[in-house]
């Protein structure tokens, strides 16, 4: 097959990891990352729980102005829409790394428990000698200067301490992601081209990146803009001058019109109007974005309903995660069923040593020889760390099964936020087998695996997923976009873990400098070990029989789907009723799901796709104005008027 820089055909393919993207890529990681950590870090707002990722999204559109500016210059200069998409999957993939709910975490986890350990919680001795040193950081002197601050991180001490686990944590977080590299290359052919799933979440960068950059010249792009944008200005109009009226898009609590029985017993409600929201949300299919906010109300009234019968007082009700855990595997479930003409697919691959795989990122052989070495890798890691053996591969089965339901749910519903809070394979386990029947060893395990297991909000595995699909829509070379994953995750977590503990060691993490999770994921991760190691539970039979039943209806749904084309509800919404996305964000889903009911009522499908360009500009003026002003508040050390959340 032919291959070419800017060839164009059928049967071309473009190459995107160029040396041009290499050098790129190396000037920015730094300065996306030292973003994202001023963001989130410092002030306490995160980028990094929606998608598409804003912060990405800034950059790619200054990277366009930049190329064609250059190309003035020379042609040489001007970046190609594969080396631009590939930046942006570079980008997306170091912006999930350094995330509040990855990385951000495990820096701060990694030396609290020496730190804060007291006679009376008894830390030191509870499970100082169940975490592995190769892991950790245990030196006092060192700890000094990464929490008080007024220090620097490039004494050869604080060096050595950190650069064994910070290389330890490296190869892991490399194997995991080429675990999942191997995963999507076996589920992209199904997914990407058979099922056709609509991939919402990715329309907005290949929008911008469309030949003859027609998406710029449409007028009810920039009228969508101008809403967003008019809306931004104002309210950071009235973050500087509190006389400027505010436009409250932004989520606030309602609970004020429901403290009356039974209707507190909902807990809580909240509205918001976010223009980036409702506009990737009208990409999402109509009937998905019906059952979103129809589920969510649903869920509170399951909530008012056991208030009303007295069932509220059993600990647990309604087992909410329960039911949104069954519900997940049912829906993984019904996709594997659906796919198993892939699976024999991929079996006669494998046989066949001539089959054509010139575009799949790689061979299935490659691909299933991938996921056999990056298991095993990962049970002796795990070993070595104190897992016991029988605990680590359904730790690291579940992990993956919901990182593939991730990586479905992204292609297939485009919902902005995807959170799974306490749907984990250590709750998982906890759940099934109690704190009982597991060592202090794997427990201690569990609490060190809680930096990639908190909440999946900027799960890296949907993101490489989307990757094959942004390749396979623009004929990028799939190996070139493997390669740009593996060198994102690589320079990636280098980065992350330099710029994090130069911060810590100048400001200190115990300051007032930070946000409140710089010591709080610590606190959370080893209270949940001392309460384990302290209150030993048992099999949590009820949350076993929610998971059954959450499982049951899920599966029932799907049958009254495939047996009445009428039927309106997707079990999708059903799992992810009660997840902290839906609470923020489904009244955006209802103003979408009205929009996109109305044109599609007056106009069809035509009407449609004409309208698609003013909901893209929603989100493209939100996400460019509030980055603006989040560059501005770190410039001015203060804080403007911050667009999410």
């Amino acid at each position: 097959m032919k291959e070419n820089v800017d060839g164009f055909g059928p049967n071309t393919l473009h190459r995107g990891f160029t040396p041009k993207v290499v050098i790129a890529a190396l000037i920015l990681i730094p300065l996306n990352v030292f973003w994202i950590i001023q963001l989130e870090v410092v002030r306490y707002t995160h980028p990094t729980l929606i998608h598409p990722l804003s912060n990405v999204i800034f950059i790619l559109f200054w990277l366009m102005v930049l190329s064609a500016m250059l190309s003035a210059f020379s042609k040489h200069l001007r970046l190609s829409g594969a080396e631009l998409l590939t930046l942006y999957v570079i980008l997306c993939i170091v912006s999930s790394l350094c995330s509040h709910d990855m990385m951000e975490i495990l820096v701060t986890i990694l030396g609290h428990p020496f730190r804060f350990a007291t006679p009376e919680n008894e830390w030191a001795q509870l499970f100082w000698k169940e975490l592995p040193t190769w892991l950790t950081v245990q030196d006092a002197s060192v700890l000094s200067g990464y929490y008080e601050g007024n220090s620097t991180f490039y004494e050869k001490a604080h060096l050595r301490a950190w650069a064994g686990p910070a290389a330890w944590w490296t190869l892991f977080i490399l194997v995991l992601m080429g675990v999942m590299l191997c995963i999507n290359t076996l589920l992209r052919l199904q997914w990407t081209e058979r099922e056709r799933l609509t991939y919402p979440i990715i329309q907005l960068p290949l929008a911008m990146t469309e030949g003859q950059t027609s998406f710029f010249k449409n007028k009810l792009m920039w009228i969508g803009f101008s809403i967003a944008a008019g809306i931004s200005i104002l309210n950071l109009l009235n973050s500087i001058y509190p006389a400027v009226p505010y436009l409250p898009i932004k989520r606030q609590n309602i609970h004020q019109y429901f403290t009356g029985r039974p209707w507190n017993a909902m807990g809580g409600v909240r509205l918001s109007f976010y223009p980036f929201a409702i506009g990737i949300s009208y990409l999402i299919p109509l009937d998905l974005l019906f059952s979103c906010w129809v589920f969510y109300w649903l869920y509170k009234f399951e909530l008012m309903g056991g208030s009303i019968i007295g069932v509220r007082s059993l600990p647990g009700f309604p087992y909410a995660d329960a039911q949104a855990l069954g519900a997940y595997l049912a829906l993984l479930g019904s996709a594997a069923w659906i796919g198993r003409s892939h699976l024999r697919y991929i079996a006669a691959c494998m046989r066949d040593s001539g089959a054509d795989m010139r575009h799949e990122p790689m061979p299935y052989r490659i691909a299933i020889l991938g996921i056999v070495v990056g298991m095993l890798f990962l049970t002796v890691f795990s070993y070595q760390a104190g897992m016991s053996l029988w605990v680590i591969p359904l730790f690291f089965g579940i992990y993956f099964l919901l990182a593939t339901m991730i990586a479905r749910l992204r292609a297939e519903l485009g919902f902005l936020v995807h959170d799974l809070h306490q749907i984990d394979p250590h709750g998982t386990l906890v759940t099934l087998f109690g704190t009982q029947r597991l060592t202090p060893g794997t427990k201690a395990v569990f609490s060190l695996y809680m930096f990639f297991n908190r909440a999946y909000r900027a799960h890296p595995m949907p993101q490489q997923l989307e990757a094959f699909k942004i390749a396979e829509r623009r004929q990028i070379n799939p190996r070139h976009t493997v390669a740009a994953v593996f060198f994102a995750t690589a320079i990636g977590a280098v980065v992350v873990f330099w710029l994090l503990l130069d911060s810590y060691y100048r400001h200190g993490a115990e300051t007032g400098y930070y946000g409140p999770w710089a010591l709080g994921f610590g606190r959370g991760v080893y209270r949940q070990l001392e309460n384990w190691l302290n209150y030993p539970q048992g099999t949590d039979v009820p949350a076993l029989a929610f998971v059954g039943g959450g499982c049951a209806f899920a599966v029932g749904m799907m049958v009254l789907r495939t047996r009445f084309l009428w039927w309106p509800l997707h079990p999708l919404g059903y799992a992810m009723a009660n997840s902290w996305g839906m609470y923020n964000l489904w009244s955006c889903i209802f103003v979408a799901w009205i929009a996109k009911a109305l044109v599609l009522h007056q106009g069809g499908l035509k009407a449609y796709r004409r309208t698609v360009p003013l909901f893209l500009g929603l989100a493209l003026g939100d996400y460019l104005c509030g980055s603006l002003w989040s560059i501005g508040s770190i410039i001015a050390n203060t804080t403007l008027y911050q667009f999410w959340p």
